[in-house]
């Protein structure tokens, strides 16, 4: 299976039976991520070269608005999209298999985790994996150490307390934040 079946295959949200062709070709994806990953990770890099380093691991084209403060961490890499003037802080972790899409002008705090995958709940199906995307509209706060799961879509304009859990959509223009992430303000 090539990566852009594989990742046809996520953007269906169809199910990953474990042990299957999908998982194996996820596996393959993880493997081949670790080398991009410690060259992202490991001694000082210029600006210049965190933002090639990045765009090579996530396989699109460079853009010179992108700003990373290494490390970064993910688990394939090559179902993430930013859009332009993106800033994530260090730390981050993004299980991307169900994809990532990251919309302009969003800021991500420190050690922001979001998760595409979900388990199935069934015991007898506990290995097979559920993915969902991950979408964050234009001009998105993440605050640091919050986590964003598998579904979630961030309007625009939206404001993630650090520390939140958003399992649910957010409302553009909206503050949330608590475990669960609960709408705590409307921004004018």
């Amino acid at each position: 299976m090539t990566t852009e079946e594989f990742i046809l295959h996520m953007a269906r949200g169809e199910r990953v039976v474990g042990g299957s062709e999908v998982h194996r070709t996820m596996h393959r994806l993880s493997e081949e991520v670790r080398g991009a990953m410690a060259a992202l990770n490991t001694g000082a890099h210029t600006d210049e070269e965190i933002r090639r380093l990045f765009f090579s691991l996530i396989g699109k084209p460079y853009d010179e608005t992108f700003a990373l403060f290494p490390p970064f961490y993910t688990d394939c890499g090559k179902n993430i999209t930013v859009g332009k003037r993106v800033f994530i802080n260090s730390g981050c972790c993004f299980q991307d298999q169900g994809g990532i899409y990251i919309g302009d002008d969003c800021l991500i705090g420190q050690q922001v985790v979001i998760a595409t995958l979900n388990h199935d709940l069934d015991p007898a199906h506990r290995k097979d994996l559920l993915p969902k995307p991950v979408r964050l509209g234009r001009n998105v706060w993440v605050g640091a150490h919050a986590t964003i799961l598998a579904g979630v879509t961030v309007g625009d304009n939206a404001v993630i307390a650090a520390g939140a859990v958003v399992a649910k959509d957010v409302p553009a223009g909206t503050v949330v934040g608590g475990v669960p992430a609960k709408v705590i303000k409307t921004l004018a």
